[in-house]
This record gives C-alpha cells, sequence and structure tokens, in this order.
C-alpha cells in the first residue's frame, strides 16, 4: 500500500490517474490512497465534538463547540488530524499488506508530524491524571461511594482517552521499531538539502524514529562533454563525500537523472536502484 500525506499529492499524477482518499488498487499487488488534509480535520475535530456532547452539560456543549470551531484552524490540528489517520492505516491495515509505503510531506512538516506520540503522549498523561483525580474527589463526597473504584472504568472520558492512548503507544511502537519501520530521505546531491537532511536525522535520531536508507537523487551522467555540466559533476562528487561521510552506516541509494519525467510506466525502470531500500 502507497500512501500520500503530502498535501501537495503527486501520485496521481505518476500513476495518471484519480486517486483520492479512498484504498485504490493502481495496478496488481499495489493500493494507493491519497489523505486529504481538510477532510482529516474535520474529521477529527467531529469526532471530539462528538465525545463531548456524550460527557458534558448541554448547557456549555455550545461554546465548546465554539472553541473546537477556533481550534480546527490553529496551528498543528491538520498535522493532529493526519496523524490520527496514520494511526488508524497501521491498526486497520497493518497485517493485510507485506508493506505500506508513506509519500510524506517535505521535511518539516514530516518531523512535526512524527513527533506527536512523544507530544501527545504526556499531554493525555496529563489529561488522565486529573480526570482520575477529580473523579476521585467526586466519589469522596457522594454518599455510599466512598472506597469504590468503579468509577474509573465507567467513566466515558476515562474510556475516550484511554483508548486514543492505547492506539498512540501502538503507533509509537511500530515508529520506534526497525523491525517493521525505516524512515528514508531522497535528497538531491546540494549542499543546503544536505544540510536540511542532517538536521532531520537528528531529530528522528532523538525520537528513536529508526533512519534505514539516504536516496541521492538525479545524479549527473558519468564524464559530461560541457564544460558547465562538467564542473557540476565535480561539484557533485563533493557533495556525494560528504553523504557518504555524514551519514556512515546507513543505506546511500544513489538514483540517475531520468531524460524525462517519472510517469507510472518509468517505475519497473527505477526499481532495481531501491531494492536496497525495501
Amino acid at each position: 500500500m502507497l500512501v500520500s500525506t503530502d498535501p501537495a499529492h503527486s501520485l496521481g499524477d505518476i500513476f495518471e490517474q484519480a486517486i483520492g482518499p479512498r484504498v485504490r488498487e493502481v495496478r496488481a499487488n499495489l493500493d494507493v490512497l491519497e489523505i486529504d488534509p481538510e477532510q482529516e480535520s474535520q474529521r477529527y475535530i467531529g469526532e471530539i465534538k462528538s465525545n463531548m456532547k456524550m460527557v458534558v452539560s448541554p448547557v456549555i456543549v455550545e461554546e465548546i463547540e465554539k472553541q473546537l470551531d477556533a481550534a480546527y484552524v490553529s496551528p498543528g490540528s491538520e498535522e493532529a488530524a493526519i496523524f490520527d489517520k496514520l494511526v488508524d492505516i497501521i491498526i486497520l491495515h497493518g497485517e493485510r499488506y507485506e508493506k505500506i509505503v508513506f509519500d510524506t510531506a517535505p521535511t518539516g512538516h514530516t518531523l512535526r508530524l512524527l513527533s506527536l506520540p512523544e507530544l501527545l503522549g504526556g499531554w493525555l498523561d496529563l489529561l488522565l491524571a486529573k480526570r482520575e483525580k477529580a473523579l476521585s474527589l467526586k466519589s469522596m463526597v457522594e454518599a455510599g461511594n466512598r472506597g469504590k473504584k468503579d468509577y474509573l472504568h465507567e467513566d466515558p472520558i476515562i474510556r475516550i482517552l484511554g483508548r486514543r492512548k492505547a492506539n498512540l503507544e501502538r503507533a509509537r511502537s511500530v515508529l520506534i521499531d526497525s523491525r517493521m519501520l525505516i524512515f528514508v530521505f531522497v535528497v538531491n546531491a546540494e549542499r543546503l538539502v544536505i544540510e536540511e537532511t542532517k538536521k532531520a536525522v537528528k531529530i528522528l535520531e532523538k525520537y528513536n524514529i529508526p533512519v534505514g536508507s539516504v536516496v541521492v537523487n538525479k545524479l549527473l551522467p558519468d564524464e559530461p562533454q560541457d564544460e558547465f555540466w562538467r564542473r557540476r559533476k565535480a561539484l557533485e562528487a563533493v557533495y556525494l563525500r560528504e553523504i557518504e561521510g555524514a551519514f556512515a552506516g546507513k543505506s546511500i541509494v544513489k538514483v540517475p537523472l531520468m531524460p524525462a519525467d517519472i510517469r507510472a510506466g518509468d517505475l519497473e525502470r527505477l526499481a532495481p536502484y531501491f531494492s536496497a531500500v525495501i
């Protein structure tokens, strides 16, 4: 299964057909899906509203909905919604497919996405602790409930938060398990791209997310005839050595510049270069 999380999807362009947010088979043994960030954000906020209506007084539901509508356009809500969808895909489809490949957005967006389990985990722990303390105090003042612990299991908020925490921990266990997941960077042999990738690798390693391969894309042909391209090739060789040094211990995959844009019919031609990645 190939899943795009990039708001500027390119899978439809590569396979030259409409794809969208529903799983679609584009060829034998290959299903694809493009996550719609806006649709997922709406679903994410709608689910929260639905949960809140079950556990809060109708008097304050309207005010809460206003706050959630404001959260819909706030920074980070889109990443949270997309991550929620990734968790669903891992849990629902993890055993159905031999491999699931996530085609992610540019580096900064992806790093925010992958750091969410660490951030949300601590936040959920805090919410659970506060809710349990509130329920404990409430039970102490209600007649006949002293010493009872059933309120924790019966409380809908505890159940919702507990379910989200369990899903988050499952996704986190996948993200840090090198037997189940590897992160692959695609770079060009250019200084700024290399520096950005170095920083990104450090951040992923901070969160214990394994980086398996670095794909160096669009390498120039050997022995160019034109002086301009000879100089570019010499500079490329310098950057290749830097890439090999900076990412020592990782698989370095070198892919040549193709004479035309990549389309679905070119995938077999590219496949041998990526055997080391998958």
